[in-house]
C-alpha cells in the first residue's frame, strides 16, 4: 500500500539532503550561513570540498546524473570523515564527524536506489521511452 509513495519519498529525501549538503558548500565558499572554521582557500582541500558540496548538492537537487554524483559525493564524505573527524577520537558525536558519516551513506544509498521522482533523470529516462515507443509503434 505504501509502496507506491517510495519514489516520491526518496525524492524528498534527496531534496532535503541536497539542501543541507549545500548549506555546507555556501558555508566554506561564501560564508554563508557563518563559517565555524573561517574561510579556507579555494584550492585548499577545504575549498575543493566546498565546491564538490556546492555543485554535487546542485546536482543532486535536481536529480542530474544522481547515481555517479552521489558515488563520487559518498567518496568525498568518507575521505572527509577519516581524514578531518577520525582523528579527533573514536566517537563521531564528539568528533564532529556524524553528519559526514551520514551523507557518506546516504549518498551511498543514492547510488543503488537512483534519484526518485521529480528528477532530470526520472525525466530524462522517461522522455527516452516515449520516443523508443514513438521509433518502435
Amino acid at each position: 500500500m505504501l509502496s507506491v509513495w517510495i519514489p516520491k519519498a526518496l525524492a524528498g529525501l534527496r531534496i532535503v539532503a541536497s539542501l543541507l549538503f549545500i548549506e555546507h558548500g555556501t558555508q566554506k565558499l561564501f560564508g554563508f550561513p557563518t563559517p565555524t572554521h573561517g574561510m579556507p582557500s579555494i584550492l585548499s582541500l577545504q575549498g575543493i570540498g566546498g565546491c564538490l558540496e556546492l555543485m554535487g548538492g546542485i546536482l543532486i537537487l535536481v536529480g542530474f546524473q544522481t547515481r555517479a554524483v552521489a558515488f563520487i559525493l559518498s567518496g568525498q564524505m568518507a575521505v572527509a570523515y577519516w581524514m578531518f573527524h577520525a582523528p579527533k577520537g573514536i566517537f563521531p558525536a564528539l568528533n564532529g564527524g556524524d553528519a559526514a558519516i551520514l551523507f557518506c551513506f546516504l549518498f551511498l544509498f543514492f547510488v543503488f536506489s537512483g534519484a526518485g521522482a521529480w528528477s532530470w533523470d526520472e525525466r530524462s529516462s522517461s522522455s527516452r521511452v516515449s520516443n523508443s515507443a514513438v521509433v518502435s509503434g
